[in-house]
């Protein structure tokens, strides 16, 4: 019973962070642009805050794409693919937390049955295309328990393929 109790309180403190980093992350989001001084790190740092909302808009994309006319298109990409696929986290932590406010929606329902027949596919091709969905598949993957592991490496591929779109786009465009 002792365990069961302690799961709880780790799912609740979950959302709680997740919560609290979504609406914090919203707030300062004019403050993001201010970290790109700092090269990669900063490009690396943004993603992450960009991403570790959820279902809150954050700058992203729209500084990738300006930063690959800055440096190198394949560090911008690796940096911004590495800091949104560790930011997706929190969309998967508030699932894991079983607090998913989210699991009566149809949208819900449909990626939670892609999730269930291949999940690594899933995560890979939603992360690899600029859509609304993906932190409710993020969400959908924690309630179904899909390894952290898994979750962060097929995050990561798609979030780099799609980040190495705009900052190449971005490089050929602004340069």
């Amino acid at each position: 019973m002792n365990h069961e109790k302690n799961k709880k309180i780790a799912r609740v403190i979950a959302l709680l962070v997740v919560i609290g980093i979504s609406v914090t992350i919203f707030l300062l989001r004019d403050k993001a642009k201010e970290l790109a001084i700092f090269g990669y790190p900063g490009i690396f740092l943004i993603a992450f805050l960009s991403y570790a909302t959820v279902l809150l808009p954050a700058p992203g994309v729209a500084l990738v794409f300006t930063m690959g006319a800055v440096f190198n298109p394949i560090g911008v990409s690796l940096a911004a693919g590495a800091g949104a696929a560790l930011g997706e986290l929190s969309g998967y932590l508030a699932g894991f937390s079983g607090q998913a406010i989210i699991e009566k929606a149809e949208i819900y329902n449909t990626l939670s049955y892609w999730m269930k027949k291949n999940g690594a596919i899933t995560i890979l091709i939603l992360s690899a295309i600029p859509n609304p969905f993906f932190d409710i598949a993020g969400v959908a993957a924690g309630v179904l328990k899909m390894p952290m592991p898994k979750f962060i490496f097929w995050c990561w591929v798609g979030q780099t393929i799609k980040m190495a779109f705009f900052a190449f786009a971005g490089s050929s465009i602004l340069e």
